[in-house]
């Protein structure tokens, strides 16, 4: 990769926005929901976490031994606003655990 490729990979980097949204966790035959601000980053989080045995849910913990899989159930809009993501997260939060049954992570 030279200079200006580079050059243009880290200014398309700075002006990228994050995606929020919701996501699944399929785990030993259970199924977590939870939502993140930042849909870009969750497998790798979860990849470190689960994979160093230091994730706070201890019982996705336990699950996550024979392996697992995330799925994105929902990305918000874009254009949404900063200041109203955490109300819409937490309601479609709400709304994708009621749908499915699964537990809350």
């Amino acid at each position: 990769m030279n200079r200006q490729d580079r050059k243009a990979a880290a200014s398309s980097y700075r002006e990228a926005r994050p995606q929020a949204g919701i996501y699944a966790i399929h785990a030993g035959g259970h199924l977590w929901i939870a939502a993140a601000p930042r849909l870009d980053t969750v497998e790798n989080r979860l990849r470190f976490t689960l994979g160093q045995g230091a994730h706070p849910h201890a019982g996705l913990q336990a699950a996550s031994t024979a392996g697992y899989r995330v799925e994105i159930l929902e990305r918000l809009d874009p254009e949404t606003e900063a200041l109203s993501q955490p109300r819409i997260l937490k309601e479609r939060l709400a709304f994708w655990l009621e749908q499915t049954g699964g537990l809350r992570l």
